[in-house]
C-alpha cells in the first residue's frame, strides 16, 4: 500500500510532466480502437444490406459470380431463360418465386451526359422493380417505373445529384443507349454503402441491359413455412437440373462479405499498421520522461533507499506510476477512438459511401484491446527506467541530482548498434543484388528491421557527432547562446538520442516511400517514352469496357491514321509438354498493335504474332514450357471452340507495360469465338495523321461526348494520371505516418519541458550572470531545432537507403530508374527545423517566465 500510496503521490506531483506521454498513450490507443470501431461498423453495415437483400434461395445463370455481380467481357450479364422461373415455381417447398434482371456493367447519365455513377467505387446497378428490392426499399416520391419511358432512382443518387420527378436520364449498356424520365424515388430501409441503383420495369430491364426478352439474370425464390433455406435449395436444384448456380440466403450474403471483407482487411491492417508506428514511437516518449524523472528525482530515491525501502519498492513505485499513466492515457483513448471511427465515416461520406452512425458497433473486444495495449506498452516502456531507479544506492542522497551515466554500458551499446546496423546494411546490399524480387523482399524487410533497430541503439554514439557537425552549421551564428544549446543537446546524448529517434522513425519511411514513389513515376515514364507508339489511349476509368457504340464513335472521328482495339479474354491452354493451364489470360489485338506498342521480343517478331492462327509467349512461359518459335499450343478459348495456334514471337519478360502478355490478333479470336460471345474492347487507342494530333485530340473528346465513362489521354494527360494516382497514395500514407510524427513531437516538447526543470537551477544562474529572457528562448529553440535536425538527418537518409534498396527489387519488374525526389527531402529536412521550433514554444516560454532568485533557490 505504500508503494501506491508513493506512486500516486509522485503520479499527481509531475501530472503537468505525464500530460504528454498520456497523450502520446492516447492518441495511439485512440488510433487503435478508431480503427477497429470502424472497420466493425462497415462489416455491421454490410452485414446488414446483404441479409436484408438476400432472398431465401437465388438461381442465377450460368457463369454469374457467386456475389451475383453480372459484369462479363461480352458487357451483357449471363442470363438464362424464362422458362427456368416456371420450373423453379414447381419445386416442392416454394412459396413465391420471381425472375429478376439487373446489371452492374452500365453507365448512368444525366440530359447534360454527366455520369451518374458514385465516385467512391461502389457499383452502379441497373435492374427490374421486383418484390425482393421492395422489401429493403420504400418509395417515398413517385411510383415504380411502368413502360419503357419511366425509371426509378435511389434517394441518395437523387439527393446527391439534385435529380427530380421528370428529369430525364440515358442508361448505356453494349446494347446501346436506353433514355427513360424518372418516375420515381426510393429510399434505402438499411444504410446504402453508396451504390447508385436505378430500376425499370422487367421488360425494359431485359431489352436495355440484355438485348432481349423472355430472359433472367436471376430468380428469386421465397420458401413456404417449415421450409429451411437448405431443403429448398435441394428441392428447387433437383427441379431445374445441371447448369445453374442455386445459393441458399447465407451463401449469398457470406459470398458478399466475402468479396468487400478482402478490401476491409487490407483497410483495418494498414491503418493497425501505422497506429504500431505510432506506439513504438510513444515508446520513446515515455522511456525519456520516466527517464528524466527519475534522474530528477535521484536525492528522492537515495533518501527513500536510505531509510529502508528496497529496490523492489523503488522499481515498483515506477511501475505504478507507468500503470496509472497507462490506465488513464488508454481509457481516454478508448473514447477518443469512438470519435475517430465517427469522423471517418463522416469522412468517407465526403467521398460517397454513405455510413450511418445508427450502425456504430463497438465490440467488448474493442476497448479491452486498446486498454490492453496501452497498459502493457506504457509498463514496459518505463521497465529500463524502473530499473535504473532500483539501482540508486542510498549515498545518491549526498550528490546532487542526477546519477552518472554508465560508461561501460555506454560503449557496450555501442557495440550491439554498430553490430546491428552493420547487419541491417548487409541485409540490404543482399536485397538490392538478389535476383529474384520475392527472395530480395525478404532480405529488404530484414535489413530494415536491423538497420532501423541498430540507427535507434546507436544514436547516443550518433547524437555525439551529428549534432556537433549541426551545430557548427547552424548554431555557431548564433554566437555563446547557439554555443549553449549545442552543449545543452550534447549533455545527455542518450536523451538526445532517444528523442530524435521518436522523429527518424517517421521521417524514415516519408522518406522511402517518397524515392519508391517517384522511382515508380520516372520509370513508368521513361517507359511510355521507350514503348508507346500511339497518341492517344481510350478507356474507362471505372473498368467499364468499351461498347461497340463508343468504339465505332472512335473510328469515325477525323483526323486518326489508324485505330487499334485491345481486348482481353481467357482459355485453357494445352502446351507442347503436355501440361493444361486452366484460364489463362491471352490478349487479342490488332495487328496495328505491334506499332502502337513497342515490344521487345527476344525471338522473332511480335507483328508475325497478328498473323493468322498464330501468337506469342513471353520469355518465362516459353521456358517453364519448353517453347521454341513454331510451337504449337491448343488454345480453347473461352466461349468458344479450341484453336491450334503457332508461336510466332518470344517477347521479353522484363517488359514494364502489358508484362507477361500472350497476344493473338482480333481476327483469330473472332474465327474460334461466336460474335455474340466477343469480349468487348478493354481499352482502344488511336494515332492521329501527322500534324492533326491537337485536332484529333479535340475531335475525340468531341466524338465520345455521349459516353462519359470514357477517357481519352494523350501520352502527357497518361504519364500525369500515374503521377497523380501514386502521388494520392502517397498522400495518404503520409497522412497516416502524421500521426506517428506529431508523438514524436509531442516527445520533444516533453524532452525540453523536463530539461528545463532538470535546468531550473543552472537557469536560474545564467539568468543571473546577465543571460536576457529572450536569450533563454532562443537558446532553448535552438536545442530544439538541432534535436529535430538530427533527428530528420538520420531518418531521411535511412528512409533513402530504403528507398535506394527498394527500386533495386522493382528494377526486376522492369522499373529501372533511381530517381531521389530531393525537393520532398530538402522540404522535409527544413520542415523539421520549424517543427523543432514549434516544439520549442511553450518550453521556451516556461522558462522565461521562471523567477530569478526561487530559480538559484532550487535544490
Amino acid at each position: 500500500m505504500t508503494v501506491m500510496k508513493t506512486s500516486m503521490r509522485n503520479f499527481y506531483a509531475h501530472k503537468g510532466r505525464m500530460a504528454l506521454s498520456a497523450v502520446a498513450v492516447l492518441l495511439s490507443v485512440a488510433f487503435v480502437c478508431g480503427t477497429l470501431v470502424f472497420t466493425d461498423t462497415m462489416n455491421t453495415t454490410f452485414d446488414k444490406l446483404f441479409a436484408s437483400t438476400s432472398s431465401d434461395v437465388t438461381v442465377s445463370a450460368k457463369g454469374a459470380s457467386d456475389t451475383g455481380e453480372t459484369t462479363s467481357d461480352n458487357g451483357k450479364p449471363p442470363v438464362m431463360p424464362a422458362s427456368v422461373l416456371g420450373a423453379v415455381r414447381k419445386a416442392d417447398g416454394v412459396k413465391s418465386a420471381e425472375g429478376t434482371v439487373f446489371s452492374t456493367s452500365a453507365t448512368v447519365v444525366d440530359a447534360d451526359k454527366d455520369s451518374l455513377s458514385p465516385t467512391s467505387g461502389a457499383p452502379t446497378i441497373v435492374g427490374n422493380w421486383n418484390g425482393n428490392d421492395a422489401r429493403t426499399m420504400e418509395i417515398t416520391d413517385g411510383a415504380a417505373p411502368k413502360g419503357s419511358d419511366q425509371v426509378m432512382v435511389d434517394a441518395d443518387t437523387a439527393d446527391k445529384h439534385h435529380l427530380k420527378l421528370g428529369d430525364e436520364i440515358g442508361v448505356i449498356t453494349a446494347v446501346g443507349t436506353h433514355k427513360a424520365k424518372i418516375s420515381g424515388i426510393a429510399a434505402f430501409q438499411v444504410t446504402n454503402p453508396g451504390a447508385a441503383i436505378f430500376y425499370l420495369d422487367t421488360k425494359t430491364a431485359q431489352e436495355a441491359l440484355v438485348g432481349e426478352s423472355n430472359v433472367y439474370t436471376n430468380v428469386n425464390v421465397t420458401a413456404a413455412s417449415g421450409v429451411s433455406d437448405a431443403q429448398l435449395k435441394k428441392n428447387v436444384a433437383a427441379e431445374i437440373g445441371a447448369g445453374y448456380k442455386v445459393q441458399t440466403a447465407k451463401e449469398t450474403a457470406d459470398a458478399n462479405r466475402e468479396s468487400v471483407g478482402g478490401f476491409l482487411d487490407v483497410m483495418k491492417y494498414a491503418m493497425l499498421g501505422f497506429a504500431g508506428i505510432a506506439f513504438l514511437v510513444g515508446i520513446f516518449l515515455i522511456i525519456n520522461t520516466f527517464s528524466m524523472l527519475v534522474a530528477q528525482r535521484t536525492r528522492e530515491i537515495g533518501l527513500m533507499r536510505a531509510i529502508g525501502s528496497s529496490r523492489k519498492q523503488v522499481n515498483r513505485s515506477v511501475l505504478a506510476e507507468a500503470l496509472l499513466l497507462g490506465v488513464v492515457g488508454s481509457l481516454l483513448g478508448v473514447g477518443a477512438g469512438v470519435g475517430i471511427a465517427v469522423g471517418l465515416m463522416k469522412l468517407m461520406s465526403m467521398t460517397g459511401m454513405n455510413l450511418s452512425t445508427d450502425d456504430l458497433t463497438v465490440a467488448w473486444t474493442t476497448p479491452v484491446v486498446g486498454m490492453a495495449l496501452g497498459i502493457v506498452v506504457t509498463v514496459l516502456a518505463a521497465y529500463l527506467p524502473a530499473r535504473r531507479a532500483g539501482k540508486v544506492s542510498p549515498m545518491a542522497a549526498l550528490r546532487d541530482a542526477g546519477a552518472p551515466a554508465d560508461a561501460k554500458a555506454g560503449a557496450v551499446r555501442a557495440v550491439i548498434g554498430l553490430l546491428l546496423t552493420g547487419a541491417g546494411g548487409f541485409g540490404l546490399y543482399l536485397a538490392s543484388a538478389a535476383d529474384k524480387a520475392a527472395e530480395g523482399s525478404l532480405w529488404l524487410g530484414l535489413g530494415v528491421v536491423l538497420s532501423l533497430i541498430g540507427f535507434v541503439v546507436i544514436g547516443p554514439l550518433l547524437a555525439g557527432v551529428v549534432v556537433r557537425v549541426l551545430g557548427a552549421i547552424v548554431l555557431r551564428a548564433f554566437g555563446p547562446v547557439g554555443r549553449m544549446a549545442e552543449r545543452n543537446a550534447l549533455r545527455n546524448p542518450r536523451r538526445t538520442g532517444a528523442t530524435g529517434a521518436a522523429l527518424m522513425i517517421g521521417l524514415a519511411l516519408v522518406a522511402c516511400l517518397s524515392v519508391v514513389g517517384s522511382s515508380m513515376v520516372a520509370s513508368a515514364t521513361e517507359e511510355l517514352d521507350k514503348s508507346v507508339g500511339t497518341d492517344f489511349i481510350i478507356q474507362s476509368d471505372g473498368g467499364q469496357l468499351m461498347t461497340p457504340q463508343a468504339v465505332q464513335a472512335i473510328k469515325s472521328t477525323p483526323g486518326l491514321e489508324r485505330v487499334t482495339e485491345y481486348k482481353w479474354t481467357e482459355a485453357d491452354f494445352t502446351t507442347p509438354d503436355g501440361k493444361t493451364l486452366d484460364k489463362t489470360a491471352i490478349t487479342a489485338a490488332d495487328p496495328t498493335y505491334a506499332t502502337d506498342l513497342r515490344v521487345e521480343t527476344v525471338a522473332g517478331k511480335l507483328a508475325d504474332a497478328y498473323r493468322p492462327d498464330s501468337m506469342s509467349v513471353h520469355e518465362k512461359f516459353a521456358e517453364d514450357h519448353k517453347i521454341t518459335l513454331g510451337s504449337k499450343i491448343s488454345v480453347a478459348f473461352k466461349n468458344g471452340s479450341t484453336a491450334r495456334l503457332t508461336v510466332r514471337a518470344i517477347t521479353s519478360s522484363d517488359a514494364v507495360i502489358d508484362q507477361g502478355a500472350m497476344y493473338t490478333s482480333i481476327a483469330t479470336l473472332k474465327k474460334y469465338v461466336p460474335a455474340d460471345k466477343l469480349p468487348l474492347d478493354d481499352l482502344v487507342f488511336a494515332t492521329a495523321e501527322d500534324g492533326q494530333q491537337d485536332a484529333a485530340y479535340t475531335s475525340l473528346k468531341s466524338a465520345l461526348h455521349d459516353y462519359p465513362q470514357y477517357t481519352v489521354r494523350d501520352q502527357t494527360d497518361y504519364k500525369q494520371e500515374l503521377k497523380d494516382q501514386i502521388g494520392q497514395l502517397l498522400n495518404l500514407i503520409y497522412g497516416l505516418l502524421a500521426l506517428a510524427i506529431i508523438v514524436a513531437v509531442l516527445g520533444v516538447v516533453n524532452t525540453l519541458a523536463l530539461s528545463v526543470v532538470e535546468r531550473t537551477r543552472e537557469i536560474g544562474l545564467m539568468r543571473a550572470i546577465g543571460l536576457s529572457r529572450r536569450q533563454l528562448r532562443r537558446m532553448i529553440r535552438m536545442e530544439s531545432v538541432v534535436i529535430a535536425l538530427f533527428g530528420a538527418l538520420l531518418g531521411l537518409g535511412l528512409g533513402m537507403g530504403w528507398g535506394a534498396t527498394a527500386q533495386q527489387l522493382l528494377a526486376l519488374q522492369g522499373l529501372n530508374v533511381l530517381e531521389i525526389p530531393w525537393p520532398t527531402i530538402i522540404g522535409v529536412f527544413i520542415g523539421s527545423a520549424f517543427v523543432g521550433l514549434f516544439a520549442a514554444l511553450i518550453p521556451a516560454f516556461r522558462a522565461g517566465r521562471m523567477n530569478v532568485l526561487n530559480a538559484i533557490a532550487t535544490d
